[in-house]
């Protein structure tokens, strides 16, 4: 259900045609990097927080960590993800195929600089098999609301 959710959002912006459902698991940064045929870092993941008592969104570069004084700087709060069984509930799409596409309502979107440094990036869409191959700004327009912030670092950082 959550690849069809993530599916009609994408075709309500035209950018169906961007999905990629790869014969094998995208559920982490390395299964998706090897199934869709790029590097690590190119892989938008999904990272879900709780900031507030709500879930919020951050997605990052796949080879990007979260800089613990960055994100208490934005959020005024340390860093909780939320819980592995959670993630449906909270988001709508379950842990290995969380993304920003098709979400429950309110969930705030945010995208880290760190997904500038690629032409393009390939967020999941919906379940651990999939992905959406969109440049940084394509993935900003195809999303309402959404924040460009800088909580995460590269490995080399």
């Amino acid at each position: 259900m959550s690849l069809e959710k993530a599916k009609a959002y994408l075709a309500s912006r035209g950018l169906e045609d961007r999905i990629i459902e790869p014969p094998v698991s995208t559920a982490t940064v390395p299964l998706a990097a090897r199934a869709l045929g790029v590097e690590e870092g190119m892989i938008a993941k999904t990272l879900s927080f709780i900031v507030d008592g709500a879930p919020i969104l951050i997605l990052a570069a796949g080879t990007a960590r979260i800089d613990n004084r960055r994100f208490k700087d934005r959020f005024h709060t340390k860093a909780r993800m939320v819980p592995f069984d959670d993630c449906e509930k909270l988001i709508g799409h379950a842990a290995g195929g969380v993304c920003p596409f098709g979400v429950n309502g309110g969930i705030a979107v945010y995208l880290d600089e760190t997904l500038k440094a690629f032409e393009f990036v390939y967020p999941a869409a919906g379940n651990d098999r999939s992905g959406v191959r969109l440049t940084p700004e394509e993935l900003f327009g195809a999303l309402d609301g959404a924040e460009w912030i800088d909580v995460c670092k590269m490995p080399e950082e």
